[in-house]
């Protein structure tokens, strides 16, 4: 079949997932007729959910554009400082709705999500083929350390996470999604991603350590599995954690409602 070629040029924190020749430089790549501007970039190693502008002869464009001979393509990701509102995003628009889902390798970064306050699914069992068709069906946000899986055609929405500390994870998803002014400390049950319920200090009489229900007046519950949770001895270093986050939101959900702070879990009833 007669093929093409076109030069690509992909800038910044993409180049992370090209052969270490094609990093930091324009180079040409035969292309197969018809092949479109998303074909080629994930075949050079790239997920479509990491591109944020496409620019083909210097036009914008969209991932189904056909690449034509000589065609010059550069490719970028998220951009930070630079507005390009006047340019065709690969996106239509962003959700409306903050909804994550997290693969198996990301279980820790999973509980300090929902600690920030943010729906995220995990099971360490979902396959690939599961977190797929739920990122489709409930509009969710698909973070994970596998390339091949941001690549899925149904997937628009992704964040290929680079650290490997949970701590460092949340740091790398709060910037590169902006969510630092989303988040809601202490909503959401760490186990099992259900909103906190307060209740009253009699209702912990039997599921609370007699020694906790003497010290503290305020606890909440998860529905779910019926964990009640209270101000801890983990207080303090979590809600550094979310300080260091968005230390201005985090003073103001302190003056707002002590009782969503709670992170020190009692055995189930």
């Amino acid at each position: 079949m007669p093929t093409v070629t076109a030069t690509f040029r992909f800038y910044e924190e993409l180049n992370d997932f090209l052969a270490r020749p094609l990093r930091g430089r324009a180079f040409g790549c035969a292309c197969a007729r018809d092949a479109t501007t998303k074909h080629m970039i994930e075949a050079l190693g790239v997920p479509h959910t990491e591109v944020e502008l496409i620019l083909v002869n210097g036009e914008s464009v969209g991932f189904d554009r056909v690449l034509a001979d000589g065609d010059r393509v550069s490719v970028y990701p998220k951009f930070e400082a630079l507005d390009i509102s006047p340019l065709l995003r690969v996106r239509e628009r962003p959700l409306r709705t903050i909804r994550l889902i997290a693969d198996a390798h990301l279980g820790g970064l999973a509980q300090l999500l929902r600690l920030a306050g943010f729906d995220t699914l995990y099971d360490n069992h979902f396959a690939d083929d599961e977190i797929e068709a739920l990122a489709s069906s409930e509009n969710r946000i698909v973070l994970t350390r596998d390339r091949e899986l941001l690549k899925r055609r149904t997937i628009t929405h992704g964040c290929y996470v680079r650290a490997l500390k949970p701590q460092v994870q949340l740091r790398e998803v709060i910037d590169r999604l902006d969510l630092a002014g989303s988040v809601h400390a202490f909503r959401l049950c760490l186990s099992c991603n259900a909103p906190l319920r307060r209740i009253d200090k009699t209702q912990a009489v039997g599921r609370a350590p007699e020694g906790v229900l003497e010290r503290h007046s305020q606890f909440v519950t998860c529905d779910v599995c019926r964990r009640v949770f209270w101000e801890g001895s983990h207080w303090q270093r979590m809600r550094t954690l979310i300080d260091s986050l968005v230390p201005e939101q985090a003073t103001q959900l302190d003056q707002v409602d002590q009782v969503d702070q709670v992170i020190k879990t009692s055995k189930p009833s």
